[in-house]
């Protein structure tokens, strides 16, 4: 199982990730915003991030501009885990994806913890290191 940066500002939607993403057998690193994710990742070296992208303080586009900034943080998957709609950066996931490095986007409102489960042990184990189309 692997190590996974878990960077959410709602604390218990944090606490309900994190016990469920352990309950599977990962161990979870949970932060509130984009300089303690940072903080974290240096600390820690996450296999696998998961993250709102509305943080307070610096957003997750940010946060993920500078987590790719380091050349060891740059094959780790992120996966994006989100109350906006995917609709909101439909036009954008290129970039997303290129450019930032982000497996996945999952909306909040239709994501089950096991679809985030199921979602964070694929970009753990990639078949083909193909990132989730919106």
């Amino acid at each position: 199982m692997g190590k996974v940066l878990l960077i959410e500002p709602d604390f218990i939607l944090a606490r309900t990730y994190k016990v469920a993403l352990e309950t599977v057998g990962h161990t979870v690193i949970m932060v509130s915003g984009a300089q303690s994710g940072i903080s974290a990742a240096d600390d820690c070296m996450p296999d696998a991030v998961v993250m709102e992208i509305q943080l307070i303080e610096h957003s997750g586009i940010e946060f993920l501009y500078e987590f790719r900034s380091y050349p060891e943080w740059q094959a780790i998957p992120v996966i994006i885990h989100s109350q906006i709609p995917p609709s909101e950066f439909a036009g954008s996931w290129e970039i997303l994806k290129r450019d930032l490095g982000v497996n996945a986007y999952l909306y909040k409102t239709g994501t089950t913890l096991g679809s985030l489960i199921k979602t964070v042990e694929g970009a753990l184990t990639p078949v083909n290191n193909e990132p989730v189309q919106l």
